[in-house]
């Protein structure tokens, strides 16, 4: 019970979370916590929850509590069976917003300076992204660090 309460005011804490969100995860933990013998995915879902992740639109969300160098934080989330986020959808543009810190996602120019690439290979298309780094005016040092957020798609 506690786990999921700590769960739910990081929800609130760190704005990332709109109700939906804080929403589902509580709804998770109280499954969880009345033996609720639900699906496979709620099973996955709320494991996940118990080590910190968030659930969002079909994906698991880790927030980091630590900074890191881009590609030590990329390898953090490989370990953890996911990669660093990838935005690729309107509600997740909206909510890496709300969060307000330099946080490294899965965005890099390291094949090529200035092209943009996501972590799975696909070309940058949103256009959000010059509002948030102006990538065209400057470039992000890798080798600073930040938090970072990885993502794991709930695939069941």
């Amino acid at each position: 019970a506690l786990l999921c309460i700590l769960q739910a005011t990081l929800n609130i804490s760190l704005r990332l979370a709109f109700c939906d969100i804080i929403i589902i995860n509580i709804a998770v933990c109280y499954f969880l916590e009345h033996n609720f013998e639900g699906s496979v995915l709620l099973s996955f879902v709320a494991r996940y929850i118990q080590q910190g992740w968030i659930y969002f639109n079909h994906s698991l969300y880790y927030v980091s509590s630590t900074k890191n160098t881009w590609n030590d934080s990329r390898e953090d989330c490989l370990q953890r069976g996911a990669d660093l986020v990838i935005i690729n959808s309107r509600e997740e543009q909206v909510q890496y917003i709300g969060f307000k810190k330099r946080t490294w996602i899965g965005l890099t120019d390291a094949e090529k300076e200035q092209t943009w690439k996501w972590v799975d290979g696909t070309t940058l298309t949103i256009r959000f992204i010059n509002s948030l780094y102006n990538l065209n005016h400057k470039t992000i040092k890798t080798n600073g660090k930040n938090v970072w957020i990885c993502e794991k798609i709930v695939d069941l």
